[in-house]
């Protein structure tokens, strides 16, 4: 089944999403940032059916153990070197492809859509993977010392979206950083 696949990241200018393992920006906390994330990531459109998070182990470690696993959410984590799955996560994948086959197989049924929530390497093969892309890209507009970064989208693979329902288009702020929301979608030539 051919499905839209989803990132969601939040970015410096220079790209950069993470910094020892945290957000770029933390201790701040952009808090209505986050609960963008929490609705788009968990808010599934079809009743009875959740969304899919995927993440790689880091990323999966960086998030706080009280908040684990995203609720609402069947989390995905992958690692090469796990033999389980860390505790609270619901599933463990070698890889991004497995990752899919497995949401496309056995959660078939209770799986709608599928996010892809870091890491950097993830994002990659996320972008460069076949089929209808769609990249929720919060532009922080502030730069903080990263070193960790998202790929460049490029412009003749994506295509910045002029509106996307449920996604603000005004320029957000929050504890003095200023932010946009934007939606890029791939388009195949």
């Amino acid at each position: 089944m051919s499905r839209v696949l989803n990132g969601i990241v939040a970015v410096c200018p220079d790209l950069g999403i993470g910094t020892n393992g945290n957000l770029p920006w933390f201790p701040v906390r952009l808090n209505n940032e986050f609960a963008h994330f929490r609705r788009m990531t968990g808010t599934s459109p079809v009743q009875g059916k959740q969304n899919v998070v995927i993440m790689g182990r880091k990323t999966w470690f960086s998030i706080p153990e009280k908040n684990r696993p995203l609720k609402d959410r069947i989390n995905i984590v992958l690692s090469r070197n796990l033999k389980a799955p860390p505790e609270g996560a619901h599933y463990l994948a070698a890889d991004f492809s497995s990752a899919l086959r497995l949401v496309d197989s056995v959660l078939s049924e209770q799986a709608e859509q599928v996010w892809v929530i870091g890491g950097s390497s993830l994002y990659k093969e996320l972008m460069e993977s076949p089929g209808t892309k769609r990249l929720f890209v919060t532009r922080i507009l502030k730069q903080f010392v990263c070193d960790t970064f998202l790929p460049e989208i490029s412009p003749d693979k994506y295509r910045l979206l002029p509106e996307f329902p449920g996604v603000p288009r005004d320029l957000q702020e929050e504890n003095g950083i200023q932010y946009r929301f934007e939606v890029y979608e791939s388009f195949d030539h």
